[in-house]
């Protein structure tokens, strides 16, 4: 078969399954959540061991063009997720096209040793060197040039165009939402022992580093904005639902969407090794300066935040909190109550066994499901962050079934 041949393979069973009933069912179930009006919670799963999962054939790709690799992917990868593990997903009805967009970059490139498990897995081990020791070092740190290539994308556009436009729209998408998560930056431009320390020791120079962050963080905003990269069809908020009633804004005139238009997104990982008072002083501050201008905000990755919401809640614009598995669902899910979303993470090392404990897996989600149920809260549960399925895509698989059963029972 010829690329072409394969590429228009692929897309007309992609479009039929995009066409199917459950795909709208399952925005208004992502709408709801987001609205703070749930049906019942949603299942997202993303972020997976794809070194692992091939089965039969259908992910190993087949275009001899490089160029068509990432639409081949889009289109295996997506079909293969909704079919033997779909979970709450949906599927767009179009092929996205992403604007292409060039950066200067902020000065730096992170100076790393690493060690692998695999050649395979994308998961490795990183050991940091510091660049960012003295004031000086901070001259490093430059406002990045944003440019939109309008004709390499419409290049892109129209070449896919010409091979699937007669069985699948396109649609040329830019970002999705904005993130800041200026101390997952540091770590790795400074390793993590010199990053901890000089919160304590350096507090002036380290209000400094994170401040100099947030400047930038602003003009990459203000550039997307002026040059009209921001989504109007957005799909995904870093692995959870991102689909609300509330974007755009009210004073969305269907032109250029701003940040008052889309979701913001901040974490600061790292700190799950500091004090409340000491996360709120170098991270929450500035998420306020940032994200907080957007229309929305979304904070928290893989640090416990049950003992910090208090904090969190001082970001303009929240409207999700992430719970991780190190966190206490009973305490988060009590103080968040009906005023947040709870973006909950279940522990995705269940996964990475020789065999799923069911049994242990509904107790887990169960545990999840109760809390919000107790205190009404809107809640989405996403399985992310695997780094291996023990060579057993049907752990995936059979994780899936249990949560939507349960779920689905709410």
């Amino acid at each position: 078969m010829t690329d072409s041949q394969i590429l228009r393979q692929l897309a007309r069973e992609y479009y039929q399954l995009s066409k199917e009933e459950r795909n709208t069912e399952r925005r208004k179930l992502h709408t709801a959540v987001n609205d703070l009006k749930m049906i019942r919670p949603v299942v997202m799963i993303d972020e997976l061991p794809w070194n692992e999962m091939n089965i039969n054939d259908e992910l190993t790709m087949k275009c001899e063009n490089p160029f068509l690799h990432g639409v081949e992917w889009f289109l295996r990868s997506n079909i293969y997720k909704y079919k033997h593990m779909p979970a709450d997903m949906f599927l767009r009805p179009y092929i996205p096209i992403s604007k292409v967009v060039h950066s200067t970059g902020n000065g730096m490139r992170v100076q790393e040793k690493t060690l692998k498990t695999s050649e395979k897995n994308s998961i490795i081990s990183h050991e940091y060197s510091d660049q960012l020791k003295t004031d000086e070092d901070l001259d490093k740190l430059q406002i990045p040039v944003i440019t939109y290539d309008s004709e390499m994308t419409l290049k892109q556009y129209e070449f896919i165009g010409e091979i699937l436009g007669d069985i699948i729209p396109l649609k040329i998408t830019g970002r999705d939402h904005t993130h800041f998560a200026p101390w997952d930056e540091i770590s790795m431009l400074r390793g993590v022992t010199s990053l901890l320390m000089d919160l304590i020791e350096r507090p002036e120079f380290s209000h400094k580093l994170v401040a100099r962050l947030a400047e930038i963080n602003l003009a990459e905003m203000e550039q997307y904005e002026a040059l009209g990269l921001y989504e109007s069809d957005p799909f995904s908020l870093h692995c959870t639902p991102i689909l609300t009633s509330d974007l755009p804004s009210k004073d969305y005139d269907s032109g250029n969407m701003t940040r008052k238009d889309i979701w913001g997104r901040g974490t600061a990982q790292i700190f799950a090794s500091v004090s409340k008072a000491m996360h709120e002083e170098f991270d929450i501050e500035y998420m306020k300066q940032t994200i907080g201008q957007c229309g929305l905000v979304y904070y928290g990755c893989c640090e416990p935040l049950d003992k910090k919401i208090d904090i969190v809640e001082k970001i303009p614009n929240l409207r999700k909190i992430g719970v991780t598995p190190w966190a206490d669902v009973n305490l988060a899910t009590e103080i968040i109550g009906k005023k947040y979303v709870v973006s909950s993470k279940p522990n995705p090392a269940s996964i990475g066994v020789a065999m799923l404990d069911k049994d242990a897996l509904k107790k887990e989600i169960k545990a999840i499901l109760d809390a919000c149920k107790r205190n009404g809260c809107s809640c989405d549960i996403v399985l992310k962050d695997i780094s291996t399925c023990s060579g057993r895509p049907e752990n995936i698989f059979e994780w899936e079934q249990t949560v939507m059963e349960l779920v689905q029972n709410y």
